[in-house]
């Protein structure tokens, strides 16, 4: 499988779009790539782009400034937590490189989490935000890697996305990132496929 991001392109406005369905902090990083089997969209394609992504995935209020250096930083991490997240869905062991990757993010001050208004937020520390934001995102994925969570990790069985998400789900069975999005369209060509089937007899 290829896990590197193709260097930034030009993409359609919808490809762009940032995905959160994945149900994990670690895992919506990994998804700023899209399309890995087939088009491998960057959607991390400037400094400006990241520091949007930390404030969608709900990080920061106030955007964060991002050097073209702390980017190709958070991509490195980025592809790090994706090849570690199907080694643990193939049951093998994560290759240490990789690991020392995610490490060395994690080494930096997390951002610092705040009361306001009797509700939690995060804010950068004094200095160090980029890296902090960083940092926040690879403990999330070592918590996740380490944690009782790991055998949950999935991988979309739809062939149009292949999207990591973490199975929720009681039985720990469910097949797609979205049930309304890609279940719904499984179900949808199931549906044609049936129908297309009684007519031809």
């Amino acid at each position: 499988m290829n896990t590197e991001a193709t260097p930034p392109g030009a993409v359609s406005p919808e490809e762009a779009r940032f995905n959160f369905r994945s149900g994990r902090l670690s895992l919506a990083f990994v998804a700023t790539v899209g399309e890995r089997w087939r088009g491998n969209h960057e959607r991390l394609r400037t400094p400006a782009d990241l520091a949007r992504w930390y404030r969608e995935a709900g990080l920061l209020d106030e955007p964060v400034a991002v050097t073209p250096a702390g980017l190709a930083e958070a991509r490195t991490v980025r592809e790090a937590v994706h090849r570690i997240a199907w080694s643990v869905i193939d049951g093998r062991r994560a290759a240490p490189s990789d690991e020392a990757v995610l490490n060395a993010a994690a080494e930096a001050p997390p951002l610092v989490p705040v009361l306001r208004s009797g509700a939690r937020t995060l804010r950068p520390p004094a200095r160090g935000g980029q890296r902090a934001a960083l940092s926040t995102v690879a403990r999330d994925a070592i918590e996740l890697f380490a944690g009782a969570e790991a055998g949950r990790i999935r991988a979309c069985a739809s062939p149009e996305c292949a999207l990591l998400f973490v199975d929720t789900s009681r039985p720990g069975r469910r097949r797609w990132c979205s049930s309304d999005a890609c279940g719904g369209r499984d179900r949808a060509a199931a549906y044609r496929r049936r129908r297309a089937a009684r007519t031809q007899r």
